[in-house]
């Protein structure tokens, strides 16, 4: 018998288990916080990947505002960057520039390309350190995320692998949780029986419980390929609500055999089985000898509310004793 839905969570960052949300057994929602690693060093990260942003914030900025410096005062036209001839700077404006121009020292468009292509590129790069920064505080991010390991569904916990205090490695399991509103059979089924079954079928199940309840089961899932080692398929049988079952717990599944001939097999009341653990009983009348010998069965499903077949142990014409004490010629049943 297994749950419906079960995960094994397991830690994606190192660090020291701070806090788990309960014990096994205990019910949560989907969401909730389960197991809690220490973020101190993770935190401190991310401060340092903030302030970096804000550096480089601060950075582009100041290269879009240069650039717009650029497009509105461009600096090949500052008389501070030409050449100069010791004159004062009126000459060097309108003679120095235009004599350089003309005798080839200087090209102004030239100049004025380089210049502004000179500003994007710094808001291009600032641009780019800005992407790589948000990225660097991002993985901080869903490092800080994974320091939390949340109930993907609704369930409870099956097992507590690591406690409060542990020190823990990426990978590591931390427990066990599953979903127990429904639970499931899976059986692995002989190749040869597995044709027999189809999605949807019921099939008869007897629980290991006190009682050994008997239930009807509905197969939901089938297995395509056959495990290659022991040449059985998987089939998953649907657990009604309320059958008194545990995950953990045994079941005996009834699957019928598409390749064996169909046969009668002979009827008993419920009430002549004599319980003997794993091997009911009954008694047989002896006409020879008069007495009445004790024969283990091997029963088969029921049938109706107080009738059970017998798949092996008797054969058609022996007398069952229904009630030892009174004499098997009156009270036996053919």
């Amino acid at each position: 018998v297994t749950p419906y839905r079960e995960v094994t969570l397991t830690a994606q960052v190192p660090g020291e288990v701070l806090e788990i949300a309960g014990r096994e057994g205990e019910w949560f929602k989907d969401g909730d916080v389960l197991v809690r690693i220490d973020d101190s060093g993770i935190l401190a990260q991310q401060r340092a990947a903030v302030a970096e942003i804000q550096n480089v914030q601060a950075a582009l900025q100041n290269a879009g505002v240069q650039y717009s410096r650029e497009l509105l005062a461009p600096q090949s036209r500052n008389i501070n960057r030409s050449p100069g001839m010791g004159l004062p700077s009126l000459f060097d404006q309108f003679f120095t520039r235009g004599m350089g121009s003309m005798f080839g020292y200087s090209n102004p468009r030239v100049e004025r390309y380089s210049d502004l292509y000179q500003q994007r590129t710094m808001v291009s790069q600032g641009q780019a350190r800005m992407m790589q920064a948000q990225s660097k505080l991002d993985e901080i991010n869903v490092r800080l995320r994974d320091t939390l390991s949340v109930a993907p569904f609704e369930g409870v916990i099956s097992r507590k692998l690591v406690e409060v205090g542990d020190t823990i490695q990426p990978g590591q399991p931390l427990l066990v949780f599953s979903d127990i509103s429904y639970l499931q059979v899976t059986v692995d089924v002989p190749g040869s029986l597995a044709p027999g079954l189809h999605v949807g079928d019921l099939v008869k199940i007897t629980l290991d419980d006190l009682n050994r309840t008997e239930v009807d089961g509905k197969v939901v899932q089938k297995f395509p390929v056959a495990d290659l080692q022991r040449h059985t398929i998987t089939v998953k049988i649907d657990l009604p609500e309320g059958a008194p079952a545990g995950a953990g717990m045994y079941a005996e599944v009834s699957i019928p055999d598409p390749t064996s001939p169909v046969r009668k097999l002979p009827v008993i009341p419920s009430s002549a089985v004599i319980p003997r653990g794993s091997l009911p009983a009954v008694y047989v009348f002896n006409p020879q000898n008069g007495r009445n010998e004790l024969r283990y069965l091997r029963l088969g499903p029921k049938v109706g509310e107080d009738q059970v077949s017998v798949l092996s142990g008797l054969q058609d014409g022996e007398i069952i004793v229904v009630d030892e004490t009174v004499r098997p010629a009156f009270q036996g049943y053919r």
